[in-house]
């Protein structure tokens, strides 16, 4: 029960997932992996995101963790069931929570996905929400110049609206009433996509759909942390720790000015 709860991602993205788990499960330890040294993962073949994220896992590991979160939709589309396959505890993925979540709030029926280059490849979002209700209309549209821009921590700026305006323009003729961000970066510019997409527009983050899965695996294991004592978490970064750490500040905020953090820079792949 006192193990930690890990999550990796491609780079800071997986910090709006973490926010969220800290919130709703305060006594839960984190290790969480931004491989920041390769990111972005959306433009890369399968088969190496596929690779990065079996390297990360073989890491995080060694901490013994009772659950891995996969924190990044391009390797949860790609390397989900891979990863499943290699590990005796539960591994959680960003897109079906997402979905979940979207087909909940839409009222048009028409529902909007944005992401990298190899998730909208991937066709993962359309097939989860197919799943949960056939009759949606998916539109899905890749958005390469959002994660660059989130990795920079360049949230609000006139060329982060120009990016965000121009990248969503095919989708402001469409009568979608729900957006997915299908990237764990693309909340940090959700106020600049919703200021682009209108507010009758209904942004959709997995985040809280995910830590309520965690939540609820936790609990019917009868793993969620009973320790009084704040959790003292573990950052790691592969590439250039100031920015990452900056932007882990920044986002967390609150989160772990309350709680006790370590920062490291390991050595993979």
């Amino acid at each position: 029960m006192q193990q930690p709860i890990a999550v990796l991602d491609s780079g800071v993205g997986g910090l709006t997932v973490v926010k969220e788990v800290m919130r709703q499960l305060p006594r839960e330890k984190i290790i969480y992996f931004g491989d920041t040294a390769r990111t972005p993962y959306g433009p890369r073949p399968a088969d190496e995101v596929t690779r990065f994220t079996r390297q990360i896992v073989d890491y995080l590991i060694q901490f013994r963790p009772k659950m891995i979160v996969i924190a990044c939709n391009t390797a949860t589309a790609v390397a989900l069931e891979d990863i499943r396959s290699r590990v005796a505890i539960p591994v959680v993925g960003v897109i079906h929570p997402g979905a979940r979540a979207a087909n909940g709030r839409t009222q048009t029926g028409i529902v909007g996905v944005i992401g990298t280059e190899g998730t909208i490849r991937s066709g993962a979002y359309e097939y989860a929400l197919k799943q949960l209700s056939p009759s949606l209309e998916v539109i899905s549209l890749a958005c390469p110049k959002f994660v660059p821009l989130v990795e920079q921590g360049n949230f609000r700026s006139p060329e982060t609206y120009e990016a965000v305006r121009s990248s969503l323009a095919p989708l402001k003729q469409r009568r979608l009433d729900t957006l997915i961000l299908g990237c764990t970066h693309y909340p940090f510019l959700a106020d600049t996509i919703s200021e682009v997409m209108g507010r009758e527009v209904a942004l959709i983050s997995s985040n809280d759909e995910t830590a309520r899965e965690i939540s609820t695996i936790l609990h019917d294991r009868n793993k969620l942390a009973r320790n009084e004592d704040s959790p003292v978490h573990q950052f790691f970064c592969s590439g250039e720790p100031r920015m990452f750490k900056t932007i882990a500040q920044q986002w967390l905020g609150e989160q772990i000015e309350l709680t006790p953090v370590v920062w490291q820079v390991p050595k993979i792949g």
